[in-house]
């Protein structure tokens, strides 16, 4: 329980006592935005970090190589947890945002530094507004910025992580119009940091793998058909080889 006191107090007290580094990022983003997206992801980077080291959480990271350094992509994962977000944010390479619930728009700072660091707020309740979320994302992709999208909607709360939930096919929109590359990602172990357990937090082995990027155009016609499904068959088999590696190595 001493973990989820440390956790909880930290990001309290980051999103309160934190308003003047919030303010200072407010005026630098009036002169020069993109100072302010550099200078806030490296704070909510540093924010994440210790919040993982506090949570006892090792992460290693697989296939950082295969991100592509000269072009924005869309990075599709599978969805288990909210250290989901830590994992991700402490791990890519430039600027990116994650598509989020607009439920999260209810909490005035965390709102704020969410969009600092290029978070999208979707309404799965109002395609019109669906509509509008896509093309921000499309506008942040042509402009450089990569995109984080969880297709599955929501956390998967099954026991079995090959278990994923459908892929809402809407969901690679941003990648198919913008044309960006899609990279796969499968992560294994944040689960079992909080969700598994709540409310205590327990030390776990994250495992984040990257897999090799691929374009929507290039797919065969029935794939592209079901572009959701077929992202979804290469991340289970991501995390199928995962959890075979990881089972090797505790025998």
């Amino acid at each position: 329980m001493i973990r989820f006191i440390i956790v909880a107090v930290s990001v309290i007290g980051f999103l309160v006592f934190g308003f003047p580094l919030l303010a200072a990022q407010n005026s630098l983003g009036r002169k020069d935005p993109h100072a302010r997206d550099v200078e806030s992801l490296k704070i909510i980077q540093f924010m994440f970090s210790f919040l993982l080291k506090v949570s006892g959480v090792s992460v290693v990271v697989k296939g950082l190589d295969r991100i592509p350094r000269d072009t924005a992509v869309l990075y599709v994962g599978n969805h288990r947890s909210y250290f989901d977000i830590l994992v991700g944010y402490t791990t890519v390479p430039g600027l990116m945002g994650f598509v989020a619930k607009k439920e999260m728009l209810r909490y005035p700072f965390l709102r704020s530094w969410m969009r600092h660091v290029n978070c999208l707020f979707l309404d799965r309740t109002d395609m019109k507004a669906a509509l509008k979320t896509i093309l921000e994302g499309i506008d942040k992709v042509k402009s450089g910025i990569s995109v984080w999208i969880f297709p599955e909607g929501t956390r998967n709360r099954s026991k079995d992580v090959l278990d994923l939930m459908p892929f809402k096919e809407g969901s690679l929109k941003i990648a198919e119009k913008s044309g960006c590359p899609i990279v796969p990602v499968a992560m294994l172990g944040t689960a079992e940091v909080f969700e598994r357990h709540l409310p205590f937090i327990r030390p776990s082995r994250v495992v984040i793998e990257f897999g090799t990027p691929f374009y929507i155009k290039e797919l065969e016609p029935e794939q592209k058909k079901r572009s959701g499904a077929y992202t979804r068959d290469v991340i289970r088999e991501m995390l199928a080889n995962l959890q075979r590696e990881e089972a090797e190595k505790s025998a």
